[in-house]
C-alpha cells in the first residue's frame, strides 16, 4: 500500500504558492520513516515576495486599534478550538507525538496563549505623561518594530508557532513565519486557519531550509528576527543581524538542572521529574535531563529513577500509554545514540540506553549514573529522553554544579526547607526556577534564558513587549 504524498505550500499575501522556481523538499513521517508530503524549498525570490506582503500590509495593521487586533486574536483561538482535530492531526504526523499529548498538552496552552496576547493588545501603555522640564511635556508611546521575521523549531512547532506570532500581531507587527524543514504541515495548516481571519500580508508562511531561514534574516525588510533553535543558529541569527541592526530575540538550548536535597520525598521527586525528563522524547529546552542528588539519597534515587524509566512507554501516536513518541529525525537519532555511545568508562547506563524496533526513530528511557562535571553529556544538549544523574555533597557544590554549564534557561530545586529553596532561587543562575515541580508554563508568566540561551522573553507581558518599540514624545506648552 502506497502513501499518498500530499504537496504543501507557502503561504504569502493572501495565498497558497510553491516555491518560485518549484523547488521541494521532503517530509519525513518519524513513526515510520516514510515520505508523507513535500514542502516547498523556499529561495530568495519567495523571501523576497513574502517581505513585501508583511511590509505592505503593516501600514494598516500597525493602525488598527487595539480592539480590532485583539478581536481577530480571539476569532483565532476560537478556529484553533474548532479545529483542534485537524491541528492535532498534522501535529502528530509532523513529529510522532502521541495523539493524546497534543490533544491536552498542547491545543489547550496554545488556545489560552493567543487569548491571552489578544488580551495584551489592548495593554499598549507607557507611563503617564508629566512635565519633566518646565514649559514641556513628555509622554512615551509604544509602538510595533514593524515586519518581523520568525524561524520555529521541529521540538514544538505548532506551541512555538503561537508564541512567536501572538505576541507579534498583538502588537501590531507583521509576520514572516518559517517552520523547520522537518515540521512544516502543521504551521501550513495554521496558515489555512488563520487566513480565513486576518487581511493579505499580516501573516506569511514560507517553508525551507537553514538557508531560507538565513535569507530572512539577512533580508532588509525586517525590524526584528526571531528563533527558537540551537545555540549556533541563535549565534548565527546574532551575528546576521547584527550587519543593518536588527533586533533579535533569540530562545536557544538548555540544560536544566534538578537539584534534589536529601530531604526531598523521593517517590514524588522521582514521579515529577521522569515525567518532565522524558516528555516529548526529552525534546524540550527545559526539559528535567540534568539531576544533581545529595549524596545521601544518590543510590536510592537512582534505583528509584531507573524503576520509573523502564515503567516508561514509547510509541505510537495512537497508543494512549504511551508518554512520548519518537525522536522527530534520523540525524536527532543519531545525536541521541552517539551521546550515550560515547560516555566515558566511569559512567553507568542504569535504564534503557538504545534504539527502540528497527522502524521510527525511537530511543529508550535513558538514565545515566556516575557522571562528572566535565563530562560531554553534563556539559552538552542532547535534547533527547535522556537522563543523567550526579552526587553532590553540599548546597555550595549543587550550585557550583548546576551553574557550571554555558546554558540557563531553566532549572528546580527539590526540597522541603523553605528557606534553602529560597537561597537556590536567589543563587540559581537560570531564566525560571521550578520548587518541587518542573516544566509547567502559564501564559502569564516569562519564559527565557541568560547565557548562552539566549535573550528576550516569550509569554506574558515581557514577551509582549519584546515586540514593541518605545518613543519619546515631548510638546511645548506655550502658544
Amino acid at each position: 500500500m502506497t502513501t499518498e504524498v500530499r504537496r504543501l505550500r507557502n503561504y504569502i499575501n493572501g495565498e497558497f504558492r510553491d516555491a518560485a522556481d518549484g523547488r521541494t523538499i521532503d517530509v519525513i513521517n518519524p513513526v515510520t520513516e516514510e515520505v508523507y508530503a513535500t514542502s516547498p524549498l523556499s529561495g530568495q525570490a519567495d523571501v523576497d515576495a513574502a517581505m513585501d506582503a508583511a511590509a505592505v500590509a503593516f501600514p494598516a495593521w500597525r493602525d488598527a486599534t487595539p480592539a480590532e487586533r485583539q478581536k481577530a486574536l480571539l476569532k483565532i483561538a476560537d478556529a484553533f478550538e474548532e479545529r483542534a482535530e485537524d491541528l492535532i492531526a498534522a501535529e502528530s504526523e509532523n513529529t510522532g507525538k502521541p495523539l493524546e499529548a497534543v490533544r491536552t498538552e498542547e491545543v489547550p496552552p496554545m488556545v489560552d496563549q493567543i487569548r491571552f496576547f489578544a488580551g495584551a493588545a489592548r495593554l499598549l501603555e507607557g507611563r503617564s505623561a508629566g512635565e519633566y522640564m518646565e514649559g514641556l511635556t513628555s509622554i512615551v508611546r509604544r509602538e510595533p518594530v514593524g515586519v518581523c521575521a520568525q524561524v520555529a523549531p521541529w521540538n514544538y512547532p505548532m506551541m512555538m508557532a503561537v508564541w512567536k506570532f501572538a505576541p507579534a500581531l498583538a502588537a501590531g507587527n507583521t509576520v514572516v513565519i518559517k517552520p523547520s524543514d522537518t515540521t512544516p504541515a502543521s504551521t501550513v495548516l495554521i496558515a489555512e486557519i488563520i487566513g480565513q481571519i486576518l487581511p493579505k500580508g499580516v501573516f506569511n508562511v514560507i517553508c525551507g531550509d537553514r538557508d531560507t531561514g538565513r535569507a530572512m534574516v539577512e533580508h532588509p525588510t525586517p525590524a526584528m528576527a526571531s528563533i527558537t533553535g540551537s545555540v549556533r543558529a541563535g549565534m548565527q541569527v546574532a551575528e546576521s543581524a547584527s550587519k543593518d541592526v536588527k533586533r533579535v530575540h533569540l530562545e536557544l538550548g538548555g540544560k536544566a538542572p534538578v537539584v534534589v536535597f536529601e530531604d526531598t520525598d523521593i517517590a514524588k521527586a522521582v514521579e515529577g521529574i521522569s515525567v518532565a525528563g522524558y516528555f516529548n522524547a526529552g525534546q524540550d529546552c527545559t526539559a528535567a535531563t540534568r539531576v544533581l542528588v545529595h549524596e545521601s539519597i544518590h543510590d536510592e534515587f537512582v534505583t528509584a529513577l531507573a524503576k520509573a524509566a523502564a515503567d516508561t512507554k514509547t510509541g505510537q501516536p495512537d497508543d494512549e500509554d504511551v508518554l512520548y513518541g519518537p525522536l522527530n529525525n534520523a540525524n536527532q537519532l543519531k545525536q541521541v545514540s552517539g551521546f550515550i555511545e560515547r560516555l566515558p568508562a566511569h559512567a553507568k547506563v542504569e535504564a534503557g540506553g538504545h534504539r527502540v524496533g528497527d522502524k521510527g526513530y525511537f530511543y529508550a528511557p535513558t538514565v545515566v549514573s556516575g557522571l562528572k562535571q566535565d563530562d560531554e553529556i553534563i556539559q552538552n544538549e542532547v535534547f533527547g529522553p535522556v537522563i543523567t544523574v550526579q552526587k553532590f555533597t553540599d548546597e555550595a557544590q549543587a550550585v557550583e554544579y548546576a551553574n557550571g554549564v554555558e546554558y540557563a534557561l531553566a532549572s528546580s530545586v527539590w526540597t522541603k526547607d523553605h528557606a534553602r529553596a529560597m537561597r537556590m532561587s536567589k543563587n540559581l543562575d537560570f531564566g525560571c526556577v521550578w520548587i518541587n515541580t518542573h516544566i509547567p508554563l502559564v501564559a502569564e508568566m516569562p519564559h527565557g534564558g541568560f547565557k548562552k540561551s539566549g535573550y528576550g522573553k516569550d509569554l506574558s507581558a515581557y514577551g509582549f513587549e519584546d515586540y514593541t518599540r518605545i518613543k519619546h514624545v515631548m510638546t511645548s506648552l506655550d502658544d
